[in-house]
């Protein structure tokens, strides 16, 4: 006979909340307007997008000015990765029209969350005239049988 110890009410209470706190913060990372540099570090993100096809997962972000060696992608877990790009030239708010801001840029950085599971041990990463493309294969592909 095995004996199991009933959760209380306020186990399941604190256990609601705490996933209530993490999905408002993974909505907030994306609803939330935030800027796009970063002055301190003279970090910049770039422009970015996800395609999700049925047997891979295609990130491709704007690299201008970057140095094709010089750049990383790197898994920060299951579900994202980093892109670190240092810049042939450092970049000013005034090159882009701004004039109530000073700063330089000297870096790309940016942190993407994919939406669906992939196998990152298995990412390609190509980049040409600053364009960057990251192909994950999808996890998880299996077809059902039809009798």
């Amino acid at each position: 006979m095995s004996t199991r110890k009933k959760r209380s009410i306020f186990d399941i209470i604190d256990e609601y909340f705490e996933r209530l706190d993490e999905w408002a913060e993974r909505f907030g990372e994306v609803m939330i307007e935030r800027p796009s540099w970063n002055q301190r570090a003279s970090t910049i993100e770039p422009l970015r997008d996800i395609l999700i096809t049925p047997n891979e997962v295609i990130v491709t972000a704007d690299l201008p000015y970057a140095e094709e060696s010089k750049v990383q992608v790197k898994p920060l877990d299951e579900d994202s990765l980093e892109i670190i790009a240092k810049m042939r030239r450092k970049v000013r708010f005034a090159d882009f029209g701004i004039t109530h801001h000073a700063g330089e840029f000297q870096t790309f950085r940016c942190q993407t969350r994919i939406p669906v599971p992939v196998d990152m041990r298995k990412m390609e990463v190509h980049i040409k005239k600053g364009i960057l493309e990251i192909h994950l294969p999808r996890k998880g592909r299996y077809r059902i049988p039809i009798e």
